[in-house]
């Protein structure tokens, strides 16, 4: 995580934070790897179980890429969070875009465990706790697990000029 904050009026502030979830990334991969053999009968040997252990090797593959971190970056070009170690997915909201920034505490049952999208909301978290909230100007919310909300906050209200 690193976070620049320039103090002297008119400096930018930048955020960049990632929060990391191998924990999740394990037992989803295990998961889908158990219904993979659990799918499987018993007396048919392996040789129609590589096709199916080979789709759970490209799912835990595809997990691992994707789904194992966010990474926020907050400053004067607005609010981008990339997924998983190779960026993608990617949302990006330019200030212009963002109404209000806070930071929320969110319930271990409000988790969305990833990334989740509805046309009222989007959510790119991996834990509870601290988490900061956009307001977009559109009505949608954003929610953004990062490590520290409440820098991220600054970043974007001193880019909103606040």
């Amino acid at each position: 995580m690193t976070t620049l904050t320039g103090r002297a009026l008119g400096t930018p502030t930048v955020y960049t934070g990632r929060t990391t979830s191998w924990p999740m990334v394990a037992a989803t991969s295990i998961g889908g790897v158990a219904v993979v053999l659990m799918g499987q009968q018993t007396s048919a040997g392996w040789g129609p179980l590589a096709i199916p252990l080979a789709l759970a090797a490209l799912g835990v593959l595809a997990n691992v890429l994707t789904s194992s971190s966010v990474r926020a970056t907050a400053g004067p070009n607005g609010f981008t969070v990339h997924w998983g170690v190779v960026g993608w997915p990617r949302c990006s909201y330019a200030l212009e875009q963002i109404e209000r920034a806070e930071v929320v505490d969110l319930a271990w049952w409000k988790v969305s465990w990833g990334l989740w999208w509805t046309p009222k909301r989007t959510c790119c978290t991996l834990r509870s706790g601290p988490t900061v909230r956009l307001t977009l100007r559109n009505g949608r919310t954003v929610t953004v697990t990062v490590p520290q909300p409440a820098d991220a906050v600054e970043a974007v209200e001193r880019a909103l000029g606040r």
